[in-house]
């Protein structure tokens, strides 16, 4: 019965050798056929409820004579069941679905609705039928029901062609026609650009597909009665019935194994015939249904069907982007990306005893290997594009996978021209820039067992390029499934001895490089101004290193002097370290491989760290004494609470951060020893700098306006608040200027910012050894004080000091 679900129960034994289904589309009459409705899941099992056929969104195509075969022990039973599936609206078309027509020009018009060939005996009726004449006749394809109108009716009417067979759901499909009348907006008969009859203003006009092209093509005809552009939906009834081919084998109806070579070897001959975007798109989405019946079913192809692929997607690949693609991406925007991914799986679905294979064509080449179980060896290959593209695997990514004897098969596809059909998408690290491509996309797959492995590290060159080249892969499950480049796992890695840019990433899918057109050049003179600041940053730090050697016994009389000069002296320590690593690193090779390149950036990291965690563990420190003047700590207990913020803090941050991203591959920068500037993992160091910047100015703001109201019974005393004002004079100096530079730091990482920035920056962040010297040494008069006892033997009887220092045991002190 109609919207029934098929349940045949067979009875089965112990002897079943053998069980094959068999569909045969002869359309033999049956004494009791299975009714269907289009859409109903049909399903066999047998009488131990194991399921033996399954069918699911069923359509016409499935219709026939089904017979399940039993053989065993020289026996054979058959059991035939005829199945009979209705038509749903969209099997049907009809010509035009819509049409506007004035009685005046056309007294009478022709309607028709079509429906497949297959023997479903369906019958059609008009309605309404007055003053007209019902007709059929059938092409190779379909079988048309024609309606012709004599008399133009006098007001808008819907004609519906009604659509019945014995037994299955009828199918009504409406067609209306509007009747132009006197005074309307119209567009004009026009034969210029085909067969246009006059159209009513908003109303679409169709025409039949001309040739052996399947749909219609409509034009609108605008409210200001002007037409609009031409929009064809025509497809080749050949790639058609390749696609319906490859769709049904994909629903389980045939034999995989030997179907999907043969439909493979029929594409190039099928791709000459592509003139319109839906042929386009019906090319692609066949070889994306093989692809996927390839992968599900784990089948192997040879190499003439391999061949057959090449060869249509070398034509696909050199049709017009801007008649063909640009439309068929406007429909469909992961056409390519589809296209990318089925020729991957099918590339790299070769049978083992036709490798090695190698083929070429101007956009495509393909090169296979298979590799011996043990010892293994590096994996190479380079292909003659301009400029060479190369590649390679090295042996430690190939090891594991031989075991158990196996072979591995390697296979390197390239694809020219592709990159440029991909959506311009770009994941996380990239940002909205726009990136120009090199025209490649290297694909690599590695199969050992039947399985596919995408882990293994890999080097490729793709040549010298102009511009910050980025290395990225394709990766499909971007964006909602569209697909989008993403750098995650790569890496460049300027090659030493040529201009050439190498990509190390550590995994296995199609990759490309990008060129951003938005990055600030090389500069020479803003690397000479990093390096010499460094320098003078590094020499500073030094000096007040021998400063403190000289003058430290002087300074630390007191415990608030003491905690002062001990987290400034960490703070030249981790700034001395950081900068020496820092300067270092442009001598190291850079790349994750790179060992020193790897621990000179956790280095940099938590040293640079460290130094800001001590200038915050130093205002944390006037805090209290200003806050809690009654409820004072120990100087040891102050200092190791120092030191767990100053070293442990830091530590804890750089440790997370290569923890979570170094494995990700958005640890190290490009062509860097240094922290990814394009990812998350650059703001985990300057958010925390922004950030004690940030507390050191609210303990500024509390210390200036505490000591400028001071209370007779609350406030330090006088030794003591010189010390906490030489503090404050430190940080109100230091703060700023720190805080002033990582502003500028993150304006650097702007796409569109202009080279100013990156001079203020480079200028004040290899200073700030100089900034430390002057500021936080040099300028606290009572290190000048100390200097001049060490190197002047008299000193004055009445000597003059700072607000931040602490006057001699016994003498006196003029504040200044």
């Amino acid at each position: 019965m109609p919207g029934s679900t098929l349940n045949l129960t067979l009875l089965t034994s112990q002897e079943i050798t053998n069980l094959k289904w068999f569909l045969w589309r002869t359309g033999s009459p049956s004494p009791s056929p299975i009714l269907l409705q289009a859409g109903t899941r049909v399903s066999l099992t047998s009488s131990r409820g194991r399921v033996l056929l399954s069918i699911v969104n069923t359509t016409y195509k499935w219709a026939g004579d089904y017979i399940c075969c039993f053989e065993a022990q020289g026996f054979r039973w058959e059991l035939h069941q005829m199945v009979k599936v209705s038509l749903r609206a969209t099997d049907v078309a009809q010509l035009p679905d819509q049409l506007s027509i004035s009685c005046a020009s056309s007294p009478g018009f022709q309607l028709s609705c079509c429906i497949p060939s297959e023997h479903l005996g369906y019958t059609a009726s008009w309605s309404p039928g007055e003053d007209s004449e019902a007709s059929s006749f059938n092409t190779s394809d379909s079988q048309c029901f024609v309606l012709a109108v004599r008399r133009c009716p006098a007001a808008d009417t819907t004609y519906t062609c009604d659509l019945q067979s014995p037994g299955l759901s009828p199918l009504r499909v409406p067609v209306s026609v509007t009747i132009i009348q006197g005074g309307d907006t119209t567009c004009p008969e026009d034969s210029s650009a085909g067969a246009w009859n006059v159209t009513k203003a908003g109303h679409v006009a169709q025409a039949p597909c001309p040739g052996n092209k399947t749909g219609t093509v409509k034009r609108t005809c605008r409210p200001d009665g002007v037409w609009g552009p031409i929009h064809s939906s025509c497809t080749d009834t050949g790639l058609l019935a390749l696609l319906y081919r490859a769709r049904l084998l994909r629903a389980g109806q045939g034999w995989p194994d030997e179907e999907v070579p043969q439909i493979l070897a029929q594409l190039p001959d099928q791709v000459v015939v592509v003139t319109s975007p839906s042929d386009l798109l019906a090319l692609v989405n066949t070889i994306k249904v093989l692809a996927k019946i390839v992968a599900s079913a784990r089948i192997q192809l040879n190499g003439s069907a391999l061949e057959a692929l090449l060869k249509t997607t070398d034509k696909v690949l050199d049709m017009d982007a801007s008649s063909l693609w640009t439309t068929a991406r406007a429909q469909i925007s992961a056409v390519g990306s589809n296209l990318l991914l089925a020729v991957e799986t099918l590339a790299r679905s070769l049978c083992p005893q036709d490798h090695p294979f190698s083929f070429g064509l101007p956009n495509v080449q393909l090169q296979t290997q298979l590799l011996r179980p043990t010892p293994p060896s590096d994996y190479r290959v380079s292909f003659s594009t301009q400029p060479m593209l190369q590649a390679h695997i090295p042996k430690h990514s190939l090891a594991p996978l031989g075991h158990n004897g196996t072979n591995v098969s390697v296979t390197s596809l390239m694809l020219r021209k592709l990159d440029h059909f991909l959506p311009s998408n770009y994941g996380q690290g990239l940002g909205d820039s726009l990136y120009a491509t090199p025209g490649l996309v290297l694909a690599i797959s590695i199969m050992a067992g039947g399985q596919v492995f995408n882990k293994g590290e890999v080097i490729m060159d793709f040549g010298d390029t102009n511009g910050t080249p980025h290395c990225v892969f394709w990766d499909h499950n971007l964006f909602q499934g569209k697909g989008g480049w993403s750098d995650a796992g790569c890496q460049v890695q300027a090659a030493s001895a040529s201009p050439t840019t190498h990509c190390i990433c550590r995994h296995l899918t199609a990759f490309s490089i990008l060129m951003s057109r938005h990055t600030v050049p090389k500069n020479t003179l803003l690397e000479l101004l990093g390096q010499v600041g460094l320098g003078a940053s590094i020499v500073a730090l030094l000096v007040c290193l021998g400063v403190y050697r000289l003058v430290w016994r002087f300074v630390v009389q007191s415990k608030v002097a003491y905690l002062r000069h001990a987290a400034l002296l960490n703070v030249v320590l981790c700034l001395l370290a950081a900068d020496t690593c820092f300067l270092g690193a442009s001598l190291l090779p850079p790349g994750p491989h790179s060992p020193l390149c790897l621990a000179t950036a956790f280095l940099c990291h938590f040293l640079y760290l460290a130094t800001f965690f001590w200038m915050l563990a130093q205002a944390l420190m006037l805090a209290h004494q200003l806050l809690f003047v009654f409820h004072q700590l120990s100087k040891h207990r102050v200092l190791s609470l120092m030191v767990f913020l100053g070293y442990l803090c830091p530590m804890g941050f750089a440790g997370v951060t290569l923890g979570l991203y170094l494995p990700r591959g958005q640890y190290l920068g490009e062509g860097a020893c240094w922290l990814d500037r394009k990812g998350g993992v650059f703001y985990t160091f300057v958010g925390p700098v922004l950030a004690i910047m940030g507390v050191n100015g609210l303990v500024l703001a509390m210390a200036v306006l505490k000591l400028l109201r001071p209370s007779l019974s609350e406030g330090p005393q006088v030794e003591k608040r010189q010390a906490l004002l030489g503090v404050i004079k430190a940080l109100l100096i230091l703060t700023p200027i720190f805080g002033l530079t990582w502003v500028l730091g993150l304006a650097t990482l702007l796409e569109e910012v202009s080279i100013v920035p990156h001079y203020l920056f480079t200028a004040l962040n290899t200073s700030q050894g100089v900034f430390i010297l002057l500021f936080g040494c040099l300028m606290d008069r009572k290190v000048q004080e100390a200097l001049r006892k060490r190197f002047c033997r008299s000193q004055p009887p009445n000597s003059t000091i700072s607000l931040g220092e602490q006057p001699s045991p016994g003498g006196h002190s003029q504040v200044s």
